[in-house]
């Protein structure tokens, strides 16, 4: 069985960068923490094509705890990295951005087969035919956490699936305003109910990064 985490840093009113976009970084050094404690704890993470192509990079872990807590359980030291695309051959990925060089094993997930393999600098890719018989394959192989990191699309169409069981959001003490929310403007949702699990304030003081306040939810019905 799968088990989906969500998660952001956001700002006050709900932004995940200025209205001018870019690849922004909300958190501070105590957001960056926690968002290694989830990749400690996935066996996989998703990343949308259009989020790489705004960051050219995936995260990694750093902290040495953390990484031994992996290599403890017989996991590779970076969970692999699972890129979502529209296309067996994603367009715009440019070889020279540092993701290509992460120590981390790059999949790629696809509604299309491929024509003679995985595209260039890819292991392995999956036929993405539907998100709930991927999720199914993924776990079978041993990949049941995983760990989405964006971007906005792909996080709504699996929330409007039912399939995010968790969100970890990091709310940071900014109002930006602008149109990039972290969920599609025109995404319409039923009404879904979640149950707080954790709550920790990150980074006390008043320094850079204080203030800011990590809210992990569980959907109703998984706790």
């Amino acid at each position: 069985m799968s088990w989906l985490r969500l998660v952001l840093a956001v700002s006050l009113d709900g932004r995940l960068a200025p209205p001018a976009g870019g690849a922004a970084q909300l958190g501070g050094p105590a957001d960056r923490r926690v968002l290694e404690e989830a990749l400690a704890w996935a066996d996989a993470c998703l990343l949308g094509a259009g989020t790489l192509r705004a960051h050219g990079s995936s995260c990694l872990i750093h902290e040495p705890d953390l990484l031994a807590q992996r290599l403890a359980r017989g996991a590779a030291a970076q969970p692999p990295l699972l890129l979502v695309s529209r296309s067996a051959e994603p367009a715009g990925l440019d070889p020279s951005w540092p993701f290509w060089r992460q120590p981390f094993e790059r999949w790629l997930l696809a509604p299309e087969a491929a024509a003679g393999g995985p595209a260039p600098g890819f292991q392995r890719q999956l036929l993405l035919d539907s998100w709930p018989g991927l999720l199914g394959r993924l776990a079978e192989e041993g990949l049941g956490r995983l760990l989405l990191l964006g971007g906005a699309q792909l996080a709504g169409s699996l929330l409007a699936a039912g399939l995010v069981q968790e969100l970890q959001l990091t709310l940071c003490p900014l109002v930006l305003g602008g149109p990039h929310t972290w969920l599609p403007l025109e995404l319409e949702l039923q009404p879904n109910h979640w149950t707080l699990v954790e709550q920790r304030l990150l980074g006390a003081g008043a320094g850079p990064g204080s203030g800011e306040l990590l809210l992990r939810y569980q959907r109703t019905g998984n706790c």
